[in-house]
């Protein structure tokens, strides 16, 4: 969060990334830790949520297919049409998917993508996984409150090895 001028620190738009105001609250604390306790704490924007509040809502954390391929990472990825979540179903709104990018030879998560209805509240789940190094496998086997939206996820997570429409519910 330093400035190329000794001593000024920069948070916020006129950084010029990052443009989201939980980004910049997040920048400002960096930038005040590092003025005071000389520049030892990194910015990590890694596992940062973006979401648009649109109709359906589209919300992402972490690396999209094309960006990991850019990086030179191997990955595989799971996509899971919304007509496939309960919560989706009793809703009676299907409109959205869920795509999930893994590392292809560890299985970690790298990239999470939602477009649907309630994206942007089942994201966070996404991020703390990428944060923590979660695999998918892990991701899979973790306990979801079913009909809800962020079940999707673990459904995603499952279509890696399963084919979830001949799951029952709860599986």
């Amino acid at each position: 969060m330093r400035t190329s001028k000794l001593g000024v620190y920069a948070a916020g738009d006129v950084t010029g990334r990052d443009q989201f105001v939980y980004m910049a609250a997040y920048g400002a604390r960096i930038a005040a830790e590092n003025a005071l306790n000389g520049n030892r704490k990194p910015y990590d924007a890694t596992a940062m949520p973006a979401v648009v509040f649109t109709d359906p809502q589209v919300a992402s954390v972490g690396l999209t297919e094309a960006e990991a391929g850019a990086r030179g990472l191997k990955v595989k990825t799971s996509t899971l049409d919304l007509k496939y979540v309960p919560r989706a179903l009793a809703a009676r709104d299907t409109r959205g998917l869920i795509k999930l990018v893994a590392e292809a030879s560890s299985g970690r998560l790298l990239g999470a993508h939602i477009l649907a209805p309630e994206g942007a509240d089942s994201i966070q789940t996404a991020v703390l996984a990428i944060k923590c190094g979660l695999t998918v496998e892990q991701l899979a086997e973790t306990i979801f409150p079913y009909l809800t939206t962020v079940e999707g996820l673990k459904l995603a997570a499952q279509t890696f090895t399963k084919d979830v429409a001949k799951l029952s519910c709860c599986a």
